[in-house]
């Protein structure tokens, strides 16, 4: 991506990651639905490199107040564009005020850059991680960002207990079902099973779907997005008592974010398990049940300059 200036302005702007040949790059969708591929960072991992600044004119100079370039962590709230929440900062000069004659190149680099939080564009909150280069110029800076993509990696949970609930209405259903766990990285598998114990009324189907639950605010403030993620069809016709079903839900299938809880106090993602029992007159009966998502970090990847998370205990 190319900045050209205006304003009088006679050069371009671009940065160059030290290792961005052999750096994992990962699709992302923005906020528009269009796809960016970005450089994959961790918690931790130094960010290094250069700084180009070509000349529209060689020969020509390029007055400047500076040159300096910012890592930045920042949360956007879409419904309060006017405010962004910046919770990571790190900036370095590369150029004292004077003037440009000819194209030239500045390097950089942050060593073990606390990165906290993992990457997210949902449908009211992005935060996102980006390098911004500016020329500070009298009537109109000159900016260029470079966007960097982070994953939160986390070690196996402490514990992780079964999830068993139950479905009833009196005298009429009585569904116990069990997932074998109740904390499930990005890659996992759900393995359950479903016991009819009373079935009086005639049930036609049955479906286990996973929902996203983005909060924003806080308060009086607070919205609430629901997304219908992935859907499982466990049965389409009359179950009997005694009848069990299995289930076996494969999450990879899913485009999936590690739980979010009170990122900086700005959003929290939350997933769940919500099963759907609809009857022969149409009536829906539902149960939700919170589940934890990780992003599982492989032992290729830790290092002692890499940050890995302990999820806590149930």
């Amino acid at each position: 991506m190319v900045s050209w200036l205006g304003y009088g302005n006679s050069a371009s702007i671009s940065i160059e990651l030290d290792d961005e040949e052999t750096r994992t790059k990962v699709p992302v969708i923005l906020e528009d639905e269009t796809k960016q591929y970005q450089h994959l960072f961790y918690d931790g991992d130094n960010i290094s490199g250069k700084v180009n600044i070509k000349l529209k004119q060689e020969g020509k100079r390029l007055e400047h107040q500076g040159i300096r370039i910012e890592f930045l962590g920042q949360i956007e709230i879409y419904y309060d564009r006017g405010n962004n929440y910046e919770f990571v900062k790190l900036d370095r000069d590369l150029a004292r005020p004077g003037d440009l004659s000819q194209s030239c190149s500045f390097p950089f680099e942050f060593l073990k850059v606390v990165k906290q939080y993992e990457s997210y564009t949902g449908r009211n909150v992005r935060l996102r991680y980006f390098l911004r280069v500016t020329i500070a110029r009298r009537l109109v800076d000159v900016v260029h960002e470079k966007e960097v993509l982070v994953h939160q990696l986390s070690s196996y949970p402490e514990t992780n207990s079964p999830l068993k609930m139950e479905v009833g209405i009196e005298d009429c259903l009585h569904i116990e079902f069990e997932y074998n766990r109740s904390k499930y990285h990005l890659n996992d598998v759900i393995v359950g099973k479903i016991y009819f114990i009373l079935v009086r009324i005639k049930i036609k189907h049955m479906e286990l779907s996973i929902l996203k639950r983005e909060t924003t605010g806080s308060g009086a403030n607070t919205y609430n997005e629901n997304e219908q993620i992935g859907r499982y069809e466990i049965m389409d016709g009359a179950p009997v008592r005694g009848e069990s079903i299995p289930i076996r839900l494969f999450l990879s299938a899913y485009d999936l974010t590690p739980t979010m809880k009170d990122v900086n106090k700005k959003f929290s993602v939350r997933y769940y398990l919500n099963l759907v029992l609809v009857d022969e007159d149409d009536r829906r009966y539902f149960k939700q049940q919170e589940i934890t998502i990780w992003r599982k970090s492989p032992d290729s990847l830790i290092s002692p300059n890499r940050g890995v998370a302990a999820l806590g205990k149930d």
